[in-house]
Parts: structure tokens; sequence; C-alpha cells
């Protein structure tokens, strides 16, 4: 009996141990199962405001040419102001050649057409503002329209402009591309923007939604008092066409409200119309206020909602549109 007891405790032990050592075992398997499900930690959100750098380049096509007052040709070049988010203090001024903020890009693309008889500087400060949210900015001179053109500028130009935009953009794409350089991995070429007020608006219209000139690389686009090219005539928006901003002062004689209502009431869904009451062509884009920080905030609100794919900035964007006795916003998402 004795044996007996002592071969059932001993069984009982080997037993124990077994149990203890199976329990022991799925504690490790699962310890170790969880540590390889660990999630990587959460980056820090990206800054919603940046310094914002400043360049000047120069593209040239050289399959294009333009033809100088002498009668002799050249290659078509594209003197281009860049604004990007850049690293330092936030401020209201661009600061030249400033480093880029590189480590949290790659950013959205927003390329921007000026108006007949101007240049990018008129709108400084609505670029500035575009840079400093979170985007690059590249502002072409146009060559033959802007305000210091060999021998003034020519509006029977217009109809090469939108080749010019398309061109600043393949060329943006192809510094971002490159090894290194100010500009290397920078933009994202997945989200982009063209944008432009008067002549640059027909340019940045006919760019994204004209089958004879449009560019599927855009994603969206921004109008500011602009229309459809007056020699091209009219032309039919295609279904799945980008998001599309138009913004119109009531007052506007150069581009009346009529130019803006004919093309938005063509456009397809989405599409947003800001209109700025009593306001004429130029100023709500250079320094009229509040026209201009109303422009700068539902401009934003749309890039952020289109580009970044913020459902949220489009929310905002009504809110920040209707400001009574000065703007309103007609929204058809």
């Amino acid at each position: 009996m004795l044996a007996i007891a002592l071969l059932a405790l001993a069984g009982a032990a080997v037993a124990l141990i077994v149990t203890l050592n199976g329990a022991r075992r799925a504690r490790t398997h699962g310890a170790t199962a969880t540590a390889g499900k660990t999630a990587k930690p959460t980056p820090p959100p990206r800054p919603t405001s940046y310094a914002v750098g400043v360049r000047v380049l120069r593209f040239i096509d050289t399959t294009r040419t333009i033809t100088l007052p002498d009668g002799t040709s050249e290659p078509r070049s594209l003197v281009t102001e860049v604004r990007y988010p850049a690293l330092g203090a936030v401020g209201a001024a661009d600061v030249s050649d400033a480093p880029a903020a590189r480590a949290d890009g790659p950013f959205p693309l927003v390329i921007f057409g000026h108006g007949f008889a101007v240049t990018p500087a008129l709108y400084a400060r609505l670029l500035h503002a575009w840079a400093q949210a979170g985007y690059v900015v590249a502002a072409p001179v146009f060559p033959r329209e802007n305000a210091d053109a060999p021998g003034g500028p020519e509006e029977s130009d217009l109809v090469n402009q939108p080749a010019d935009m398309r061109f600043v953009i393949s060329s943006m794409l192809a510094d971002s591309n490159a090894s290194s350089g100010p500009l290397a991995g920078l933009i994202d070429p997945a989200h982009i923007a063209v944008t432009g007020q008067s002549d640059g608006g027909d340019t940045a219209l006919a760019v994204a939604y004209d089958s004879r000139y449009s560019d599927p690389r855009v994603g969206a686009a921004i109008i500011l008092s602009g229309a459809e090219i007056p020699a091209l005539g009219s032309f039919t928006f295609p279904a799945g066409s980008p998001p599309l901003l138009a913004t119109q002062g009531t007052a506007d004689t150069i581009n009346p409200p009529s130019e803006t209502n004919a093309f938005f009431e063509a456009a397809q869904r989405p599409k947003y119309l800001l209109s700025l009451l009593g306001a004429e062509h130029l100023p709500p884009y250079s320094d009229e206020q509040p026209q201009l920080t109303i422009v700068e905030r539902v401009t934003i609100a749309f890039l952020d909602g289109y580009l970044k794919h913020r459902p949220d900035a489009l929310k905002r964007l009504v809110t920040l549109g209707d400001v009574p006795g000065t703007a309103t916003v007609l929204a058809e998402p």
C-alpha cells in the first residue's frame, strides 16, 4: 500500500510540473504574440501652420516659342515663384531660400496663374497663406501676358497659357523627383490643384476641365473671377471632373458675375461658389479687407478638404464663407 501511495504522489507531482510548464509556455507564447502585435507609436500630427520659404526658378520649354517685338523668337521661359512650408518661426514674411520643412512632407502642389498685365507679386499675401497652410505653391510669370513682357502685355497669348501651366506642373514634379535639390521629395504628385485669377483663372479652368487642355494630374481647381477662354469658346465638363471652387465679386465689371455663373452652372458636382458682395475684380485677391481674409480661409478649407481629405474642412468652408453683408457660399457637394 505504501508503494502504491508513493507512486500516486509521484504521478501527481509530475502532472503538476507539466501543468506549470504548460502554463509558463502559454504565458510566454501569449506575451510574444502580444509583443508581435504591438502597434507602432502614432506619429505626432503635422503642424497646421508653417514658416514660408520662397525660391525663384526658371523653367524653359524648348518645344514652344514666343515671338519678340523685333520679330525674333525664343523658347518659352517661365520664371516661377515657388513658396513652400519651411523651417523656422511662423510669420507674415516670405524667407528667401529657407530650408524646407521636408520631414513633414511631401506636400500637395498648387499652381497659380496671374491675371493680365500684372505679375504674381500682386497676390503675394494669398500665395503666402496657402504655403503657410502646408502647400507648395508655384506661380509662373506668363511670358507674354505679364506686366513686364517685352513690348508690353499681349492678351492674345492667353490661348498658350494652359500648356504653360501643364509644363510648370511637370517641371515641379521633376524637381521633386530628383535625388537632390531644394525641392527634392517635397511634393506629393497625387494631390495637385490649379488656380488663378482673371486670365489666370481662365487658364486654370481649361487645365482642369477643357478636354483640349485638361491635365489628368489635377485633383481640384479654384477659379478666382475667371471664365472660359473667349477665343476658344465653351466646353463640356466631363463626368468625374475635379472638385471646383469659384469665387466672384458681384460688382466686378471686368469679369462680370454672368461669366462665372455660366461655367459654374455647367460644372459637375462637387462645386462651390463664393460670392463677394460689392467686390470688384482685383482687390479681393490682393489687399481688400475683409474680402482677402475670407478668400484665404475659404480656399484653404477647400484645399484641405479635397487635397488633404479632411471632411471637416468642407463644413468649415461654408461657415467661413457665409459672412452677412460681405460674402455668401453656394455649396453643391
